[in-house]
């Protein structure tokens, strides 16, 4: 496939066509009436299923990635959409471990939220397909939910005959310190989808059994199984296993965390809330138009950042850096501050 929205719709279907085949009997027998009816996009051969998504959440420029994506206006603005959920995502309050009873009711008020929504869409006969979530809002502020939030939606959406797709177009390919983000989360099975692109040259998505699809040609385009990019990923995954880099990002990311915390209570009245997992990184500034000033500076100095949501920075190294290169960053990072302060 082309690009990770390419992965993200295809995944789309393939909740589509799962949830259709299990209330089939027997699975995979269409009816004349279906085959009808989809060709004018009514139902029953066009079901009006749904797709839940989150506050915040960037998953593709294509028409259907866009209606679960909820990041920034200017995606969406004169774009048609479909009518699909949208819930809380877990907003934490930082430091972590001086709020776990409040991110924790957080946690609970959220999943509350998303429970409700396959209810009530369950009972207006628009079943809820499919639930996409990032492991964390690369785009949307770079949030962060924790493994018992992961956990207990999975439980959902099993309870519900919802698949979780989990998104790992930005997250993964190793920026985590491990392969995949979601292996942070003990899940007590694998996710029903992942998707992936970008960092692994080639996108597409890995899927259980039970989500195949039981008839040919379902799923298809120009650029699957593209034997070039094929090569390029191999070629890096060799690289990742003998330089033990998925090792150096966690060494990595400890060293950049724990600078970006100390920055963060040398300039308290600057940064705010520093977070995140491996390498996948970011801190608040107290306003966008700070954020942006600090972008610009340290791009004078040298250094490449980028903004998330609208006042985070976000580290996005790449898996080769090194801890000379982490103090190189945590320097210039701390000059700019000085100079704005």
């Amino acid at each position: 496939m082309m690009c990770g929205a390419c992965s993200n719709e295809n995944a789309f279907k393939q909740c589509f066509m799962a949830y259709r085949n299990r209330e089939r009997c027997p699975p995979g027998s269409f009816t004349e009436e279906e085959k009808t009816s989809c060709m004018t996009n009514c139902p029953p051969g066009s079901p009006d299923l749904t797709i839940l998504s989150f506050q915040n959440a960037f998953h593709g420029r294509t028409l259907a990635t866009l209606s679960a994506t909820h990041s920034k206006a200017i995606h969406k603005l004169d774009m048609v959409a479909f009518k699909w959920p949208m819930a809380r995502f877990p907003q934490y309050c930082y430091p972590l471990d001086e709020f776990k009873c409040k991110n924790s009711e957080e946690d609970e008020k959220c999943l509350a939220q998303v429970e409700d929504i396959l209810c009530q869409y369950k009972k207006g006969n628009r079943p809820v397909a499919g639930i996409i979530i990032e492991p964390i809002q690369s785009e949307g502020g770079n949030n962060e939910a924790s493994p018992c939030f992961f956990q207990k939606l999975q439980k959902l959406a099993k309870q519900y005959g919802a698949g979780l797709i989990i998104d790992e177009v930005q997250t993964g390919c190793g920026a985590s310190g491990k392969m995949w983000c979601h292996e942070h989360f003990n899940l007590e099975c694998p996710p029903d989808i992942v998707t992936f692109a970008k960092k692994m040259q080639i996108s597409g998505y890995f899927h259980t059994e039970e989500m195949t699809a039981k008839e040919t040609y379902r799923i298809f385009n120009t650029w699957m199984g593209d034997p070039g990019k094929v090569l390029l990923l191999e070629a890096i995954l060799k690289v990742i296993q003998k330089d033990n880099l998925l090792c150096l990002v966690q060494k990595t990311g400890q060293k950049l965390k724990c600078g970006l915390l100390e920055l963060e209570r040398e300039f308290c009245f600057l940064l705010d809330s520093t977070r995140g997992i491996g390498t996948l990184l970011a801190v608040n500034c107290t306003t966008p138009q700070l954020r942006d000033e600090i972008l610009k500076c340290l791009k004078q100095k040298g250094i490449q950042c980028g903004g998330s949501g609208t006042r985070s920075i976000r580290l996005r190294p790449a898996l080769i850096l090194q801890e000379q290169h982490a103090d190189i960053f945590l320097d210039r990072f701390r000059s700019v501050l000085q100079c704005i302060k």
